[in-house]
């Protein structure tokens, strides 16, 4: 609801200071439709409008709304009111990446189960093989965090780019991929986000996304 950070609502709750429903609230309490969540005795109210921006992330600024990085995403679009970044683009990576400023649509985008569509391009540092598209199509088993990708839809573009459309998020997914195949990518840029397509947008701009686009936007997330 923007009234603090996690971490210092976390404190708050531990001090005894957010009840819920009128009973003093623990770490891991859940919170239903017409609960009473209340912060020193005052009702926790969300009247903000939601708002979701689309942002073509240029190379070297980082997901972050942590005013300590002095390349932070937040103070680089300066909005006129508080956003923070939906899931994270590699500070190496380019593309689409949507800000908000609502908890619920953060995590309804960021949830895996949804099996939510994000697309890629990518650049390898040279000409890959029919092979290497039926692997990561199939699943690339990634030794560093022990796991294997789900299938995905990979389309070749030339004999060095192809697009990729991924419907989990594991830390650094595509470049892991590659370089567990052989392979090093030297450009990754997000051209799409579930509905929401980067387009024509400028390196470095962003749009609010509005009407059929943000009503399609949310109702996949309900």
């Amino acid at each position: 609801m923007g009234v603090c950070s996690r971490r210092e609502a976390d404190r708050q709750i531990d001090n005894g200071n957010v009840t819920i429903n009128g009973k003093v609230a623990s770490l891991g309490d859940k919170v239903n439709d017409g609960d009473v969540v209340c912060y020193m005795n005052k009702p926790v109210v969300n009247s903000t409008k939601p708002v979701i921006i689309a942002f073509n992330k240029p190379k070297g600024i980082v997901c972050t709304a942590e005013k300590r990085e002095k390349d932070n995403i937040v103070d680089f679009i300066n909005y006129p009111s508080r956003i923070y970044p939906i899931g994270r683009l590699d500070k190496d990576s380019t593309g689409l990446i949507l800000l908000t400023n609502r908890g619920e649509i953060v995590n309804g985008i960021l949830k895996a189960r949804n099996y939510h569509e994000k697309e890629y391009v990518v650049s390898l540092n040279r000409p890959y093989s029919r092979d290497f598209l039926k692997q990561m199509r199939n699943g690339v088993y990634l030794h560093e965090l022990d796991t294997t990708t789900r299938k995905c839809e990979v389309r070749p573009i030339s004999d060095r780019t192809f697009s990729i459309i991924l419907t989990q998020g594991l830390n650094r997914q595509i470049r892991r991929m590659c370089k567990e195949l052989g392979y090093r990518v030297e450009g990754l840029n997000r051209i799409r986000v579930m509905n929401v397509e980067l387009g024509d947008l400028p390196l470095g701009k962003y749009r609010e996304i509005e009407g059929k686009e943000l009503d399609v936007l949310l109702k996949s997330i309900e």
